[in-house]
């Protein structure tokens, strides 16, 4: 899954390095009808029409691919029919038809080809593509659509590339250390998905101008430093000042170096060693 680059004939060309989508199949393929539903954009605003998240609009009109994130086909055996390309995703999705003729998708990791066999619940054989609980998974082994409560559905370590390392286990928790380096209590009973996530090339992705950003509904933003006070808290000053002060964001909180997660956070306890700073 090489990215594609191209010869420089024009500006933008030179820097522009997108995916060449050869591991998708086959080509030009539509979505599944069934597994398909209407996506209205909100331009960043919410339900009273005011806008909390700046910077969203436009783009191309896109439909949400439902995701088989639970993967609860307990014991049902499933063969992979095709994998395809999501554009609310940076992974690519495998369309899996079970036995019972129903089909569904799931995030495609690495090693996951057209053909294959796809299997979840407890006493599934350990390849990619499979799901079962951790306590049944072999330490050491790279997974994905990691459940932070039992059922609920994964909810850690979905984007491409990605994978969480299965560290030790100590009674009925297991110690994941995950993409961002914190290691983290997970239930043992918590379900897993073998394999890293594919698309691995995604991080080397350039889009190389700022139309192709408009085409995915990311309007452009100024920097702090150029905005007027009244804008800004680091905005004004004479000549290219660099605000006079700390970095902030627009609401005055500091970016650099100042924690957000609140200190007696519930959750808090499960964290074993937080992420390198």
């Amino acid at each position: 899954m090489p990215n594609k680059t191209f010869r420089p004939y024009t500006t933008t060309l030179r820097w522009t390095a997108i995916s060449d989508f050869s591991e998708l199949s086959p080509k030009n393929k539509k979505p599944e009808k069934s597994l398909v539903e209407p996506l209205k954009r909100s331009g960043g605003r919410n339900s009273f029409g005011r806008m909390t998240s700046r910077r969203r609009g436009g783009g191309h009109k896109k439909n949400y691919r439902i995701i088989d994130f639970k993967r609860n086909k307990i014991g049902i055996a499933g063969k992979v029919v095709s994998i395809e390309y999501d554009p609310n995703r940076t992974a690519r999705i495998a369309l899996v038809e079970y036995a019972d003729k129903e089909k569904r998708y799931i995030l495609a990791p690495v090693g996951l080809t057209v053909g294959m066999a796809v299997a979840s619940g407890p006493g599934s054989e350990i390849q990619p593509g499979n799901a079962l609980p951790l306590k049944e998974i072999p330490l050491g082994a790279q997974v994905h659509n990691v459940e932070l409560y039992p059922k609920r559905g994964g909810q850690m370590v979905r984007t491409a590339g990605g994978y969480a390392t299965l560290m030790a286990r100590e009674g009925e928790m297991a110690h994941l250390r995950l993409p961002s380096g914190e290691v983290r209590l997970v239930p043992a009973e918590c379900s897993a998905t073998v394999g890293q996530i594919g698309n691995i090339d995604h991080e080397n992705i350039s889009l190389g101008k700022a139309g192709r950003h408009r085409w995915m509904g990311r309007r452009p933003a100024s920097r702090a430093v150029a905005k007027n006070p009244v804008d800004h808290p680091m905005g004004g000053g004479e000549g290219k000042s660099s605000g006079g002060r700390q970095s902030t964001s627009r609401s005055g909180i500091l970016a650099k170096g100042f924690k957000t997660r609140r200190k007696k956070k519930q959750t808090s306890k499960y964290i074993v060693s937080g992420r390198p700073r």
